[in-house]
């Protein structure tokens, strides 16, 4: 980089495990930062790579927090570049190959693909916002929403839209139904916002919110369809509020858990009235797919707040 260029954000990156990348959790360290984890080699478990986007330089404090995302790196020096905004788009698209799950292709800007017949392409860029359908959790979705093209659903909500993709998959699916995203960060719905008018979808409604927890949200409710693809720990901390949104007999969709996090999940809304009914196992992801119990299920005590920290932070 010359020195007449702009530094717009800076690049820390940390050789890891695939263990170490699938595990990866942003909520549980305290700084500002996109990550991102790259396959090296192909099909070897121990050649990956964190990235951690930032707009300021990192600090010892920053290299120290990332560090504790790969213990594997603990004696390794970071690769520390300062980018220039076409750095920072160049980057963060590469390796970003499109995806097809089922009717759905997802791709960015740098590979620009064909619509399929009967199918729907998404452009989605990596950005302020996670969710580019990259990753298991999501792309799992996808294929999960797929599945459920012929359910006739009329109430949609996305709990966690991050860049809003699996809302306009259900918008795709049930053209007349009323879709709400939702999630807790102001940026991940400008995001999808932006995301909507660059794939000419229509008809969203967007809220920020924390989980459940507002009034637009349950005043909507009851869902027969509810998504959240989030993180272990807020889904199980969600479950009463959810389950408390949910119709009966409805869909819940939940996704951004460890297999080895299944029994946990599927326990917290096992006691809010909901049924296991399909689990998609992605290397060490998975994918539930619950049923609402045949009664709307009402809460028997406060929400509880706890384990919900970083839960925007959907992969």
């Amino acid at each position: 980089m010359s020195a007449d260029d702009k530094i717009d954000s800076w690049k820390t990156s940390f050789p890891c495990t695939r263990a170490e990348a699938e595990a990866i959790d942003a909520g549980d360290i305290a700084i500002d930062a996109v990550l991102m984890t790259t396959e090296e080699v192909e099909d070897d478990r121990e050649r990956w790579r964190l990235d951690a986007y930032t707009e300021m330089e990192p600090d010892a404090a920053m290299i120290a927090a990332l560090r504790t995302l790969v213990p594997s790196a603990a004696a390794v020096e970071p690769v520390i570049e300062a980018l220039s905004p076409e750095d920072w788009v160049t980057m963060s698209q590469e390796g970003l190959e499109p995806i097809a799950e089922g009717r759905f292709v997802v791709h960015t800007s740098a590979h620009p693909v064909a619509v399929p017949p009967g199918g729907r392409a998404f452009l989605i860029d990596a950005g302020r916002a996670f969710g580019t359908g990259h990753h298991a959790t999501t792309s799992g979705c996808l294929k999960a929403l797929d599945a459920m093209a012929d359910h006739g659903f009329e109430n949609v909500i996305d709990i966690g839209t991050g860049t809003g993709l699996l809302a306009f998959a259900a918008r795709h699916l049930w053209p007349r139904a009323t879709i709400t995203a939702t999630d807790i960060d102001p940026a991940a719905i400008d995001v999808t916002r932006e995301n909507a008018a660059a794939n000419d979808v229509a008809a969203i409604d967007l809220i920020v919110a924390d989980g459940a927890l507002d009034d637009t949200i349950t005043a909507k409710a009851p869902y027969d369809l509810v998504i959240a693809n989030v993180l272990a720990g807020p889904l199980v901390s969600m479950a009463p509020e959810l389950a408390a949104i949910a119709a009966p007999h409805a869909t819940i969709l939940l996704a951004g858990l460890l297999e080895t996090q299944r029994a946990q999940v599927v326990e917290a809304y096992t006691a809010c009235g909901c049924a296991l009914t399909v689990a998609d196992v992605r290397g060490d992801w998975t994918i539930l797919t619950l049923t609402a119990g045949a009664e709307r299920y009402v809460p028997t005590r406060p929400i509880d707040p706890k384990g919900r920290d970083g839960w925007a932070l959907d992969i």
